[in-house]
């Protein structure tokens, strides 16, 4: 199975149970858009606000017209694990254990916006702009601390219906873009675009000769460009304010030390809200 269709199906089931587990359900301080554009600057400031998405009130349906655009568009996780081999005793199994984020509150993806375009009688909606990544770091129960991009850059989401109502599903792939620029350097001064080609005090094996496979990828930077998905359920439609809310669950890989490391899998559940213009 490949990589694309592992993540798809392990995000349908995913969704099914943050659904059932209740991610979908409205915190305790449930603030909607409209309470949120009444608060000052200095009334958000330290609140961690602008680090929530708003929440919708209402069940009714939006029929999106044709040029219709999705603006606004908040993704806030809530929960994270990551795929680790789990067992004893020789036999192992990949298991996603639940982490902490390590991230101060700067991780929620907002202002996102894009198209909505009906295929077939079905919604598909393409992401065009936005602050649509954010450098996360999770820690696992055992103190390793795993950095990823949260991100849903050049998403295309197809939906299951041709308008937005309380069970309405859409899923699709997007970019996960490298975790460090090429502008990064590493401790020995080697960077992508910029710093040494080589860790100083080494060059002798730079020649291509015996041991030089072994520092070849901490050398040679790469700007990795891997493949995300999310599914996303709506539960919430208000009609008169032109929102959506719901739930999302999402998969993807984390840093790659520009191309040192093998990447582990994170999955992200949490919630969404978006206006529909």
């Amino acid at each position: 199975m490949s990589l694309k269709d592992d993540l798809a199906n392990f995000s349908k089931f995913a969704l099914a149970g943050a659904i059932a587990v209740g991610v979908a359900a409205a915190p305790a301080q449930a603030i909607t858009k409209s309470e949120i554009n009444q608060l000052s600057y200095l009334q958000v400031k330290g609140t961690g606000l602008a680090n929530r998405c708003p929440e919708v009130i209402g069940e009714d349906t939006i029929s999106p017209k044709a040029g219709a655009r999705f603006t606004e568009m908040c993704i806030e996780p809530k929960a994270w694990a990551v795929e680790e081999d789990i067992g004893k005793g020789g036999k192992t199994e990949k298991k996603f254990v639940n982490s902490k984020v390590m991230t101060r509150q700067t991780y929620t993806l907002d202002g996102i916006e894009g198209k909505i375009e009906s295929v077939g009688g079905n919604l598909v909606l393409t992401e065009q702009e936005g602050i649509d990544y954010a450098a996360t770091t999770v820690q696992l129960p055992g103190g390793e601390r795993v950095p990823f991009l949260f991100t849903v850059k050049d998403l295309v989401a197809k939906g299951n219906a041709g308008s937005f109502k309380p069970g309405f599903q859409m899923g699709g792939d997007f970019n996960t873009p490298s975790y460090r620029t090429g502008l990064f350097l590493d401790p020995k001064g080697r960077g992508g675009t910029t710093g040494y080609d080589m860790a100083q005090g080494l060059p002798g094996l730079q020649s291509g000769e015996e041991g030089d496979d072994d520092l070849f990828k901490e050398n040679n930077k790469t700007f990795d460009v891997t493949q995300g998905r999310i599914e996303m359920e709506v539960n919430k439609v208000n009609a008169e304010e032109s929102e959506i809310g719901g739930v999302f669950v999402a998969t993807q890989l984390g840093d790659t030390d520009m191309g040192s490391k093998v990447p582990k899998k994170i999955l992200s559940k949490g919630i969404f809200y978006a206006r529909i213009e």
